[in-house]
């Protein structure tokens, strides 16, 4: 039930935004093609498990997790605080 200046329905539609864009995102992450048998930072041989299993890699473990840190960005929407601090 939505309060205020809202329409019923639009905090459920923000929380069905959310996920959609969180899973375009990872969907636009995801390794395509040939998997590379050396990692394209550090130049160590990247297992032949790692490749099967994820198809198009390029990079090894430990610049993969480093990669996926930097790339932990914010969103410009204010989607978990309450409508009112959106009005603000």
């Amino acid at each position: 039930m939505a309060v205020g200046w809202s329409r019923d329905g639009a905090v459920q539609e923000q929380i069905d935004a959310t996920v959609e864009s969180a899973v375009e995102l990872a969907k636009s992450r995801l390794p395509k093609g040939e998997s590379s048998t050396h990692c394209e930072e550090c130049e160590v041989v990247i297992p032949e498990a790692r490749r099967k299993a994820m198809p198009g890699v390029r990079l090894c473990v430990a610049c993969q997790s480093e990669l996926e840190k930097r790339l932990k960005t914010l969103s410009p929407y204010n989607r978990r605080g309450s409508k009112d601090s959106q009005l603000k």
